[in-house]
């Protein structure tokens, strides 16, 4: 690791002003991400912006949305996301311990792993993630691996959540990680089903046929495995497998 500034800015303008003061700067929040992708020098940023005195936590509901601020913790959305049970679950599920004691849900969501659980509850949650510079939605803000619709420099301020009639997450771990090898988050509204996939292939995405078979009552067909991931821990035909597996999972689970 080398030398680098770091920032610790009181407002979303200063690091906003931090980042682009020129150089390669990276915004801080979690860091378990970012800290050992420096160590290991495959990311070498002039300068840190910790993002941790920007008051972005905190969980509220409105309306319908249950708004998330960014810098809130994995173990805070465990206990504070009460409207959402599933999304409290998924939380609670996330690594170990100190992981959810450090971790932020919008670091998760801006650096978009592919294997990450967030996107997953994001994508069938409907969810709004507000910036510094305006909103996305989530059907088009993750655009595969490790890439987002965040402008270079956008700050993701909070996210909200559509509060659904129930929803629940099924997660098959990696047994070192605890990475979703396939995690399937379900969400029931009045207007229908949302199911999205996080794990199986290059990036999350929204299983539409699964959503159409729940609307119908039918059963669900077996998701094709063309375009997911074949690695040493699971084929894509296993992982088309464990896509089932963990739909049923969540199905038998919502709340």
């Amino acid at each position: 690791m080398r030398d680098f500034a770091l920032h610790r800015p009181a407002s979303v303008a200063d690091a906003a002003a931090a980042f682009a003061t020129g150089g390669e700067a990276a915004y801080l929040a979690g860091g378990h991400t970012l800290i050992p992708a420096m160590k290991s020098r495959l990311r070498m940023p002039d300068a840190l912006i910790d993002l941790s005195a920007l008051g972005l936590g905190g969980i509220a509901r409105d309306g319908d949305r249950l708004w998330i601020g960014a810098m809130t913790r994995h173990a805070d959305v465990a206990t504070g996301a009460t409207a959402i049970p599933g999304l409290a679950a998924l939380a609670n599920g996330i690594g170990d311990m100190q992981v959810r004691n450090i971790g932020t849900i919008g670091g998760s969501l801006a650096n978009n792993d592919p294997a990450a659980d967030y996107p997953a509850a994001a994508l069938a949650l409907n969810a709004t993630i507000e910036t510094d510079r305006g909103s996305h939605n989530a059907d088009d803000f993750f655009q595969g691996m490790f890439s987002t619709a965040l402008a270079e420099g956008e700050i993701i301020t909070r996210i909200g959540f559509a509060v659904p009639q129930a929803s629940a997450y099924g997660k098959f771990r990696h047994p070192v990680s605890r990475y979703a090898m396939v995690g399937v988050y379900v969400a029931r509204f009045a207007a229908g089903w949302r199911v999205a996939v996080t794990g199986a292939g290059p990036g999350v995405f929204r299983w539409h046929d699964a959503e159409s078979a729940l609307a119908a009552g039918s059963d669900v067909p077996v998701l094709a495995a063309d375009d997911l991931n074949s690695d040493i821990h699971a084929s894509a035909d296993y992982r088309a497998h464990l896509c089932g597996v963990m739909l049923k999972q969540a199905i038998a689970h919502l709340a």
